[in-house]
């Protein structure tokens, strides 16, 4: 399950007056923290000692080093230090990560840091926590700070120096004028937020003021709102059935013209043996057997003609395998192919790898031009479940890997048409895996086979479609007998009940009502009845 979204319904009862009130309150009645959604938060994805290396943050400016010491470091064996550049101007100087989010989502955000007795800020110099929420071409739409780390709070006692101090991020911004505008213990995301950045800002001086500040434990935790905001899910497969549905999915079958165009070497089917659906997952499974005149067999399904949409954020949850002669991809193609070929409909891989580079993963686009970024798993594994997001709007599209924007595309050329085409019309989507090909370097088959274990199985656990619509919440109409709940019909929801026990009054399971029709009329009985909405 995505999660739980909404708003719930509460319902108290009485023998004598069994509609006492409705209250209508925040998902659970009390927000809970989370852990925090950073990567790498505590700069353990790397080894020892001082580096450069800072996986999954972007660094900016000059200085930005992981340090490591067990007595140091807040928590763990490492931490961030970070100081001026030294060039006879105001500088900057810090590191950050664009984390994915959408309008109305709402954040506790905040970091430990420290400043030694040995080389304590000086001068002019200061540093900062903040979070600022952005649309999908980065456009800045709103700015949250922590206080200021300054001489003058050193000098006071406000930040003493040689410990860690928790920075709480509560002070909003007007980011034209850079004035404190409002203070907020959660940080909320506008209308029109694509995504966050959280970043550690270093302003130097002029002077070249010494002195360093180290950061350590970032956090950035989910408060109010889906992870998404007012993105919701229009469009699901969660492959919980026996068999892929057929009204969604088809197979392209056969070895192509020329490996499909990339030289592969297998022989796509539409068999059991290579493409089911088991245990709440899709497999492609690729296997090596001689077939039609090929020496590997393997699926590629497809929803042409069946399914296809322009714009929307695109969100595949999947576990690739282990190979050098396996090439899985989740991609996309325009609709009108058919009539235009390729490249002119143009094309978005939302993930591709090549199974002999196991931490590599890459997103592209093709139109005529190729617009493409590899991203590396920080410490991790293409053979571990992840997801992968694609973000596509009408002048921006953007790739995501659990959570972490790593690529921004907002220009193409296609010689069909001036920009935004292709990419301004439905696209449909496909699901493969290949068994060498040019992706690969074109790999012999004695290669494949010494450096590949077969069967190669590419599993899906879902494919989501999300939109951004109004809040998905219930609605509460209050009748003589009872309440009215109603929901948007157009969204992947049901509604969920909860019902405390009459003689503990502990709270129950949350139970499912998937067949359950909006509207839906709810009646009190003993105890409290919680109604909320789950997606999918």
């Amino acid at each position: 399950m995505a999660g739980v979204k909404g708003q719930e319904v509460c319902l108290r009862a009485t023998a004598s007056d069994w509609l006492r009130w409705v209250v209508i309150s925040a998902l659970s009645c009390q927000a809970v923290r989370s852990a925090t959604l950073l990567t790498n938060p505590g700069f353990e994805a790397d080894a020892a000692g001082q580096s450069l290396s800072l996986p999954s943050w972007q660094v900016f400016g000059q200085n930005n080093y992981r340090q490591t010491s067990a007595t140091s470091a807040h928590g763990g064996t490492n931490y961030y230090k970070v100081y001026q550049a030294f060039n006879g101007v105001v500088n900057f100087t810090g590191i950050y990560q664009d984390r994915v989010s959408g309008p109305g989502a709402g954040y506790w955000a905040g970091g430990w840091a420290n400043t030694s007795s040995g080389d304590a800020l000086a001068g002019q110099n200061a540093a900062w926590i903040e979070v600022t929420f952005r649309n999908a071409s980065g456009t800045l739409l709103a700015l949250y700070r922590s206080a200021l780390i300054t001489t003058n709070l050193i000098a006071t006692g406000q930040f003493p120096k040689g410990a860690w101090h928790y920075l709480p991020i509560t002070n909003q911004y007007d980011p034209a004028t850079l004035v404190v505008t409002n203070t907020a213990s959660v940080v909320t995301a506008p209308a029109g937020t694509s995504f966050l950045r959280y970043q550690i800002v270093f302003q130097g001086d002029a002077s070249y003021s010494p002195g360093s500040v180290y950061f350590d434990d970032l956090s950035l935790a989910q408060s109010v709102g889906a992870p998404y905001g007012n993105w919701n899910i229009v469009w699901n497969d969660e492959f919980n059935g026996s068999a892929l549905n057929p009204k969604v999915w088809t197979f392209d079958t056969g070895t192509g013209t020329g490996g499909w165009g990339n030289n592969e070497l297998e022989y796509y089917t539409s068999r059991a043996t290579n493409a089911f659906v088991s245990g709440g997952l899709l497999h492609l499974v690729a296997r090596q057997e001689s077939y039609s005149g090929a020496s590997y067999t393997s699926a590629r399904i497809k929803s042409q003609g069946l399914y296809a949409k322009a714009y929307g954020r695109f969100e595949f949850r999947a576990k690739f395998p282990r190979g050098a002669g396996f090439w899985p991809a989740l991609w996309m193609l325009g609709e009108n192919i058919t009539s235009v070929g390729w490249p002119g409909c143009g094309e978005i891989d939302v993930v591709e790898n090549n199974g002999g580079a196991l931490t590599n993963v890459q997103g592209s686009l093709h139109s005529g031009s190729d617009e493409t970024k590899v991203y590396t798993l920080p410490g991790d594994s293409v053979t571990n479940f992840h997801t992968y997001l694609l973000e596509w709007t009408t002048n921006a599209i953007n790739w995501f890997v659990d959570g972490l924007l790593y690529q921004t595309q907002t220009s193409w050329s296609s010689s069909l048409g001036a920009y935004p085409v292709p990419f301004n019309q439905p696209f449909f989507i496909i699901m493969n895996l290949a068994v060498g090909g040019s992706y690969l370097g074109n790999p012999s088959p004695a290669a494949i086979n010494a450096n590949s274990s077969f069967p190669g199985d590419l599993q899906v656990d879902y494919l989501r479609i999300y939109d951004l619509t109004s809040p998905l919440q219930l609605s509460v109409t209050r009748t003589n007998a009872g309440v009215l709940l109603a929901w948007p019909t157009n969204l992947v929801c049901h509604l969920q009940c909860q019902t405390n026990s009459v003689t503990s009054g502990l709270a129950g399971p949350w139970l499912d009502l998937p067949e359950t029709p909006s509207p839906f009329f709810a009646s009190a009985i003993n105890g409290c009845v919680f109604y909320r909405l789950a997606a999918p």
